[in-house]
Formats: C-alpha cells, structure tokens, sequence
C-alpha cells in the first residue's frame, strides 16, 4: 500500500528562511570544487589546530553546505544525499581531514530532521536555522529521567566536528528502571559539553584537521524533546512500517533516516579525497621530475608511471561510482517505500555499508599504488602525499571499515538468520 507523505502546502513559508532560495545543487558542489587550492593551502596549519580555520568555516557557511541536507522547513536546502556527498567529496579532495571534520557534523541534520519531534526540530534548527553536529552512537554516557526531560552525564570519543558545531548528539543509555536500559539519542547543546584537548597536531596518526575530539557533559539537564529512540534509526523494517516523524513533517521520504549506508559514506567520502588529492600530486610529479635510470625522460612517459598512474586512476573512479550509486540506492529505496510501502530491509541497509566499504577498499588501493611510486622524497614529513596517506590508514583501522567483518552478517541476513551485529 502507498504511503500517504504529508505535503507542505505551497503558501506555507519556511520557519527559518533558506538564505538562497534558489541554488541549485550543481553550483553547491562548483563551490565546494572552488575551495579545492585554498583548502590544500591550509592543510599544515589545518592538521596542527585539530580542525579547519574559522575563516573556513565561515566559508563552508557561505557556500551552504551545512544545510545542504537540512529540510527547506528550517532554513535548509533538502538536496539528496547524493549532492551532499558529491560535496563533500570534493572539500575532501582539497583536505581529507578537513572534509572528514565538515561531513561528520553536516550530515547530522538528515538524522534530526528525520527522528526528532516537530517539537524538537523547532528548537534544534533555531533560532536562525544553523545546526551542525557530531553523532556518537555507542551508549557512553547515561540519560536519568526528571520532570520534563533527562540529566545527561558521560564522556563521549572521537566527535568529529564538534569544534563548529551547535550541538553535540550521544547515544546513552536511559536509566528508566527497564533492563536492559533503554538505548537514547540526546541532543545537547553545545554550550553544555566540554571539549577534551585530545586531537590535531601529533596526537593521531592522521585524519589530524576532523576536529575528533572527546567531549564531556557533566549532569546537564535536557528536555524530553531533545531525546529520542535509538533504534528508530538503524536497520529494523518495523521501526518504518508508519513512517517517521521527518517523513510525516516534511513529505520527504528520505528522511526516513536509514543510518548504515549514509553513515558510512560519510567516512569513506574524505578516504576517497585522499586518494584523489594523492592522485592530484602525483601527476604533478610525474610531469616534473624524469627517471633515475635509462632511458632519462619525464616520468609520465614511462610505462612503469604510466601503469601506475592508470591504475589509480580506475580504482578512484570505481570508488567513486560505488560511492554515488549507493547514494542514489538509498534514495531510490526511500522512494520505494512512498511508493507501495515496501520497508528498507536488514538485508537492504547492511548491503550498503558493505557496499560502500568496498569504495573504501579501492581508495586505499589506490593510495597504496600513489605512494609506492611517488619516491621517497613524497613520504617526508609536510608533502602531502605523505599526509594523504596517513589520513588513509586512519580510515583503514575505523572498526566500521572491516569489510571481511561484515561479509557473513550480509549473508545471514540475506538467509534470513540471525545477523549478530549491532544486537540485531
């Protein structure tokens, strides 16, 4: 049966205005595009502070890409995740570590426009339409119930974007009396949490500018409507059958607010920027310095570079066309669901990720050829190869990454088995 989406009516204005009404989504990623050689001169700079500048930021405001995937109800532009991370893409290719910081914290308003209450999209979008935010979905920290909402405590890792966000989104556990404890989102304020000095400089191996610092809340009260189900949001068909509040609000099935493929691409977009930024500059070599041995000629007239080079050129662009054709599966499969009501299956969501692992995958390949061939010059401290390649290996050791980890889990749900991952 079709899904009757809730349409806003054509005179209803949004409640915080959308600064550019009529941007399009091409000229948002010819934005991001223009950023490239500034993004890329701030890299050193970017890596020791922990994040992008606040010039850059400002920049990033500017262009819109923290709305990009904000409903035009609060000031956003509601482009479909594919432009978004098409966007992002391309601010990785200037900075990975930058475009991880970005995308980690403007992908969040998908998931509060899609699980909040109408009653918390108010307030969190308020009160100019601003919203950026990191999520930690593990349950590090502890909701309590009082009169009219929750005391927050806990110390959550690894925020990436926090240094410009407005609010900060934890999982926790809701100490409500049931056992096990109930599994929350709380949606904090900013100016409630604390922000540890655990990240940039040489604290990390790389990925120094995504500004992935801990953060601690400290028996801060939030109310009710700022928290909301955990399990809304994953893989579970039932958790769908009605639709979500975003869905009913919005009369847009993408904010059915599926998790597992978007989540993931969001890491592996900076992973592919690397890949390409190290392509970038190594075509630059190639072009600039001749061989060592006979026959002395410039490098990219050598087979041994040519090989290399079209290597990395296919598996960038495989990457890349895995990454937008899972962003596109999501859409199409949001729309499905409008269409007849067939729910986003386990099997569905598990095989994005997967999917989208694999894009990871190919871009560490890729990397892996770049850095072979650069010469050693490249692996010296301050060359950005030398940089792209340590941001690839944090991508690598991200849990979420190991895709022999999550082949058996797409087999059993496929089988309809027991998955055993995530408790599902």
């Amino acid at each position: 049966m079709a899904r009757t989406l809730q349409k806003r009516e054509t005179s209803r204005q949004p409640v915080y205005p959308v600064p550019e009404p009529d941007l399009t989504p091409e000229e948002m990623i010819a934005r991001a595009v223009a950023l490239r050689p500034r993004l890329r001169a701030e890299q050193e700079e970017a890596d020791e502070r922990g994040h992008y500048s606040a010039a850059m930021h400002q920049a990033f405001l500017d262009a819109g890409f923290y709305r990009c995937l904000q409903p035009r109800l609060f000031g956003g532009y509601e482009f479909d995740v594919p432009t978004f991370y098409k966007t992002m893409l391309e601010v990785s290719r200037g900075h990975p570590s930058a475009g991880w910081c970005l995308a980690l914290c403007a992908s969040h308003p998908f998931i509060v426009a899609s699980h909040w209450s109408e009653t918390g999209q108010r307030e969190l979008f308020g009160p100019d339409g601003f919203f950026a935010a990191p999520h930690r979905p593990p349950p590090l920290g502890t909701a309590t119930p009082v009169e009219g909402g929750y005391i927050v405590d806990g110390v959550w890792d690894y925020c990436s974007g926090i240094p410009y966000s407005s609010h900060f989104i934890g999982g926790a556990r809701a100490l409500n009396g049931s056992n096990p404890p109930d599994a929350v989102n709380v949606c904090v304020p900013k100016r409630q949490v604390t922000i540890l000095d655990d990240w940039g400089g040489d604290k990390t191996l790389g990925m120094r500018a995504s500004g992935s610092n801990s953060v601690r809340v400290d028996h801060q009260f939030v109310p009710a409507h700022y928290v909301t189900p955990a399990n809304g949001m994953w893989a579970l068909p039932e958790t769908m059958m009605d639709g979500t509040p975003g869905t009913r609000l919005h009369g847009n099935p993408m904010y059915l607010g599926r998790v597992m493929g978007p989540y993931h691409m969001s890491l592996v977009t900076p992973t592919l920027g690397a890949a390409q930024a190290a392509l970038d500059e190594f075509e630059q070599i190639i072009k600039t310095r001749n061989t060592l041995f006979p026959p002395v000629i410039p490098r990219y007239q050598h087979v041994d570079f040519q090989r290399g080079f079209g290597q990395a050129m296919a598996l960038t662009d495989a990457a890349e066309g895995i990454l937008m054709s899972a962003g596109h599966k999501y859409m199409e499969y949001c729309r499905r669901w409008a269409k007849d009501g067939t729910p986003i299956t386990l099997e569905d969501n598990i095989g994005l990720w997967a999917m989208i692992q694999h894009a990871g995958r190919l871009s560490g390949e890729a990397m892996d050829v770049v850095y072979a061939l650069s010469s050693s010059a490249a692996a010296k401290k301050g060359q950005k190869i030398e940089r792209y390649y340590r941001d690839v290996a944090m991508y690598r050791s991200h849990i979420s990454a190991q895709y022999l980890n999550f082949a058996a889990p797409l087999a059993r749900a496929h089988f309809g088995l027991e998955v055993g991952l995530f408790g599902l």
